[in-house]
């Protein structure tokens, strides 16, 4: 009988300055929203694929880089889902008006970040990361790895993952 012998090979990056802080609120229980408040986040990646001429998966400083960039753009602002059935995101030139039944929020453009999700539910915004991840590692490096994971932690012990497959 012949053993055939299989290898994977992944990465994970996981930092203190993966984090940032934001503003939030979500739909739940189909049409309940949750009050405003915030969590400090906390990202961790995860890439596999084979190894490459250098016999490495990935090069961690890339790879750390590239998910610093993403998770700085989400820190210290307002994070709305502009997908979401239950609340309405107006944007104007100098504001963000947000509505949900009879309740009304007014933000300013510069401090909201407007996400093409469904919610900003931790496992949307690990989604939502990793899709920036994905399209950043291909036009930066012309890489597609096999599996890439992603973990939003929202508060100690509390995550969700997102994981894309080749």
């Amino acid at each position: 009988m012949v053993r055939i012998m299989s290898e994977r090979f992944r990465v994970r990056v996981t930092k203190d300055y993966l984090v940032f802080c934001a503003g939030h609120f979500i739909s739940y229980d189909g049409d309940k929203c949750e009050r405003l408040h915030g969590h400090n986040y906390r990202a961790a990646v995860e890439v596999e694929a084979d190894l490459d001429d250098n016999h490495y998966v990935f090069d961690f400083i890339a790879l750390k880089q590239r998910t610093k960039a993403i998770t700085d753009e989400l820190d210290h602002h307002m994070l709305l889902a502009t997908r979401n059935k239950f609340i309405t995101v107006e944007q104007g030139a100098r504001s963000v008006r947000v509505r949900y039944k009879d309740r009304e929020w007014l933000f300013p453009r510069e401090d909201c970040v407007l996400l093409p999700i469904e919610n900003t539910t931790a496992e949307l915004l690990a989604r939502y990361i990793a899709g920036r991840l994905l399209v950043d590692l291909q036009e930066k490096h012309g890489f597609t790895p096999r599996i890439l994971r992603v973990e939003v932690e929202e508060s100690f012990g509390q995550s969700a993952w997102h994981e894309w497959t080749e």
